[in-house]
């Protein structure tokens, strides 16, 4: 048996780390919600991101924080016009095409990563990357306090986007009845582009906020992505607060499987908690249809 001390660490370091989770998940939540497909090049964007940030940094002498208001913008813009000109046409309204034309993107933006910075995995050095916080007898990773702290506060950002400006209203409108949406004058294909804009920023600050502690690798996305699937269908299809609570659930339970089974085993717990919660409440903790 562990000292209380030490499993109260590893509970707290797993919600800073689920916090992260979260802003990957938002993402895709947010393209399931409005769109109603599974966006496969998501894990691909991320590692797109993370090498943007890394570039930034080693080309720029830019700080993976200060890097956030220059990368967020950039990538909404790159998610917008990946929705509105790319995967928008080539699927011609039909969803199953929207699938096979976002898995292409990942081969394509993966590929293309490879070819550039080939195989090799790259990291950042910064002088708070390994800082740590003392809490009593508690040890917390700095970066990722910052992180949690960050990811917070997009979630309410976002949730309040949702649900109180005249985009979120149309982007909730068009989520739930598109065709009527259309009829009362909305450009749906300009929220489709917003929505998925929205998910590559929130992609562009989760790259932001892992470089200083993470290493990057033209496939180290589909790690990623794997965990924010799992956190999506747990917290319920297009639910922006179980997306934040999805993450910081399977944040702990990954934290503690680790303490107890070791770091290889450490998401071993997370896909036996998921298999529990299909089998007991498969639309997720927030109930929305999945």
């Amino acid at each position: 048996m562990y000292a209380p001390a030490i499993v109260a660490e590893a509970f707290l370091n797993g919600l800073l780390t689920g916090s992260v989770y979260a802003l990957i998940a938002l993402g895709l939540t947010l393209v399931y919600g409005v769109l109603h497909i599974i966006n496969f090049a998501h894990g691909a964007l991320l590692t797109g991101a993370m090498f943007a940030v890394w570039a930034a940094h080693a080309g720029l002498g830019l700080d993976p924080y200060l890097a956030i208001p220059l990368l967020t913008p950039l990538f909404f813009a790159l998610g917008y016009a990946l929705q509105r000109f790319v995967i928008g046409p080539a699927s011609h309204g039909s969803e199953s095409n929207i699938l096979l034309v976002t898995l292409g993107l990942a081969i394509i933006i993966e590929n293309a990563l490879l070819a550039t910075f080939r195989s090799d995995t790259r990291t950042l050095a910064t002088d708070y990357g390994f800082q740590s916080v003392e809490f009593g007898p508690l040890i917390l990773s700095k970066p990722r306090l910052i992180g949690f702290a960050a990811a917070v506060l997009v979630t309410i950002l976002l949730w309040l986007v949702l649900a109180h400006s005249d985009t979120g209203k149309a982007i909730r409108a068009v989520a739930k009845e598109k065709l009527g949406a259309r009829l009362v004058g909305i450009d749906v294909g300009h929220v489709y582009a917003v929505t998925f804009g929205l998910g590559c920023a929130c992609l562009a600050i989760a790259a932001c906020l892992l470089m200083p502690t993470f290493y990057v690798n033209p496939r180290v996305g589909n790690a990623f992505v794997l965990v924010a699937f799992t956190i999506v269908v747990l917290g319920g299809m297009s639910s922006v607060p179980g997306a934040l609570l999805g993450a910081l659930f399977v944040g702990v339970v990954e934290s503690l499987s680790g303490l107890y089974f070791g770091d290889s085993l450490g998401q071993l717990g997370i896909f036996l908690i998921f298999i529990l919660v299909l089998l007991v409440r498969p639309t997720g903790l927030f109930g929305a249809k999945a």
